[in-house]
Formats: C-alpha cells, sequence, structure tokens
C-alpha cells in the first residue's frame, strides 16, 4: 500500500476530476425534449454503450477492395468505420443505431449523394406512430439530421450527424445512423458518391 500522502492527493484529485468531466456534457446538454423534433424514448434512462467493443478493424474480412473508400457500420458495438481508398485514412467514430430490429437494415449499399444542411421529412411510417411531428423540418438546430448527411441508395436511410448528443452511443434512430455533428463534417469531407457502405 502506498503511503505517500502525495500519492493519494493527486489519485484524489485525478477521480474528482474526472468525475467533473463527466458531468459536464450532461449541464452542456440540457436540452428540451419537447423541442426535438425526434424522441423515441426516454433519454434519461441509464443504457450500456459498448464502450468494450469499440475498437479498430481491419476492412480485408469485409470488402473485397477499397475502391471508393468504405464504411463499415456495426450495429452491435454502435461504430462506424471508414477506410479510404488509398488506404492512408482509417476513422473509427461512435454511432447511434436503429431503435429496434425491425427498423434496423443490415448488409450492402453505398453513398448516394452528399448534402450540407440537410432537411428533413418523417417517412410515413414515422408519421404513422407520431402523427404530433412535423411534416418538414429546415435545415439548423431543430433538424434531427445535424450538419451534413450521407445519403444511401436504401430508401429513407443515411448516415448523418445529431444536434441531440445524447443519442450517440445509443439505440435511438428509426432506421438512420447517427454521429456527432463533428464527426460527420470529418467523414462527409472523406467520402464521395460512391463510397462502398456495410452495415452489419
Amino acid at each position: 500500500m502506498n503511503r505517500n500522502p502525495m500519492h493519494n492527493m493527486n489519485r484524489r484529485s485525478f477521480v474528482a476530476g474526472g468525475a467533473a468531466m463527466l458531468s459536464t456534457p450532461a449541464i452542456a446538454q440540457n436540452i428540451d425534449e419537447e423541442e426535438t423534433v425526434e424522441v423515441e424514448r426516454d433519454l434519461s434512462e441509464v443504457v450500456r454503450r459498448n464502450i468494450s467493443s469499440f475498437r479498430s478493424l481491419d476492412w480485408q474480412p469485409y470488402f473485397q477492395n477499397l475502391s471508393n473508400g468504405a464504411i463499415l457500420v456495426d450495429i452491435s458495438s454502435r461504430a462506424l468505420h471508414f477506410w479510404s481508398e488509398d488506404e492512408a485514412t482509417y476513422k473509427l467514430y461512435p454511432t447511434s443505431v436503429p431503435l429496434t430490429e425491425d427498423l434496423t437494415r443490415l448488409g450492402r449499399t453505398k453513398v448516394v449523394r452528399k448534402v450540407v444542411g440537410p432537411s428533413w421529412r418523417p417517412t410515413p411510417a414515422m408519421k404513422e406512430r407520431n402523427p404530433e411531428w412535423p411534416d418538414f423540418v429546415g435545415p439548423g438546430p431543430d433538424n434531427p439530421l445535424g450538419t451534413h448527411a450521407l445519403y444511401l441508395s436504401w430508401t429513407y436511410y443515411r448516415i448523418h450527424g445529431t444536434h441531440d448528443t445524447r443519442k450517440i452511443g445509443r439505440r435511438s434512430s428509426n432506421g438512420c445512423i447517427g454521429l456527432f455533428n463533428e464527426h460527420i463534417s470529418e467523414l462527409f469531407e472523406l467520402t464521395k458518391v460512391g463510397t462502398q457502405v456495410l452495415l452489419i
């Protein structure tokens, strides 16, 4: 046992400082759920975030090549992996994933369109489940697609940002994959129309 009082003081300071840092996002993200467009569940409940599964991967088991670059979304670990075509860039981002299995689509698709400041419309199924939702939300802080969106070849499916950062690391979407706005901005610059996408 270490009896050095400075060691204990530093350890206590570190633990206290870490606790303060962890509590900061909760204060900074004091968002009224009534003002957000897309609230699928009580985001205050404790949810396991699969941090132990958040690890880097090689692209070879998932893609035959890196033509146009590649994006792998792992629904279980709630992580998005990106590899550039020349293999010089690899990125790993935490994501939000679909709320339920019936909203989750798995398999191969590709990026077909890129939009800065996307607008949003609920799908017919969303509107049926949530008739109180607006029919249209333009770009801005109330838009559930955040600052950037990568449209996939599957109808209604996107990889996009979110202004509601509580959703990242959770099952919280109606089918799309969400990233922090700063991450989708970076991914947006790295990807191009035609980038391969695989959801597993």
